[in-house]
């Protein structure tokens, strides 16, 4: 009888493991977001063109990020003034401010702790990762993408909205959700519950399929 091999890295709806990291804004854990939803997203390096362009399109939504009560926090596997030179050389060649704080990560003890080191892509530097972690410290979703092709940060901010309407409403959501979008009603747990669905006042295709407004 053998083991069953044990997931590495972090995992859906259990703790987003803990961290205490050198920042641009300072040291930061994972416990000063507590009340907060965060976004923590990594990156392969400073001073790449993809990456830049990924920093200027979170800069540029982190105003809306902020009004649903959410903190940005990069990461990757370079120095504290490697970050600082970065950030520098964005507002003076794209005239965009990073506002956010970047991780410091030259022990990769983060990237490691959140399997943001893939080693079929690199073994020194974090794919791009993002991690949605809600107000209590939970793990709510993760999205991995390629080395050689940037993430959406538009669907980030979806997914968020997405997440954070489903826990209000108690309801799911269907493909590429959007806010006016109709929602997915749980589906009945019992034969009784089901036979009762098609009188229930939802847009009802079928027992299991029911949608509503917001």
């Amino acid at each position: 009888m053998t083991d069953t091999p044990q997931t590495a890295g972090p995992r859906l709806n259990e703790p987003a493991p803990a961290f205490d990291a050198p920042t641009t804004h300072g040291r930061k854990t994972l416990e000063d977001y507590r009340g907060k939803w965060l976004i923590l997203f990594s990156h392969p390096a400073d001073f790449t063109p993809v990456c830049t362009t990924e920093f200027i399109a979170f800069a540029g939504k982190h105003a809306d990020f902020e009004t649903l009560n959410t903190e940005l926090l990069g990461l990757s596997i370079d120095s504290h003034y490697s970050h600082i030179a970065w950030i520098l050389n964005i507002r003076e060649k794209f005239g965009v401010d990073i506002r956010f704080p970047i991780i410091a990560d030259l022990n990769m003890a983060v990237a490691q702790a959140y399997g943001m080191i893939q080693p079929g892509a690199s073994d020194t530097a974090a794919v791009r990762a993002t991690f949605i972690i809600d107000p209590e410290g939970v793990l709510r979703a993760m999205v991995y993408y390629p080395m050689n092709a940037g993430r959406s940060v538009d669907e980030i901010h979806r997914l968020l909205v997405a997440l954070q309407t489903a826990d209000e409403n108690k309801c799911a959501m269907p493909e590429n959700w959007k806010p006016g979008d109709e929602v997915i009603v749980p589906t009945p747990a019992t034969p009784d519950a089901a036979l009762a669905r098609a009188a229930e006042g939802y847009n009802t295709v079928d027992w299991y399929f029911s949608t509503r407004s917001l």
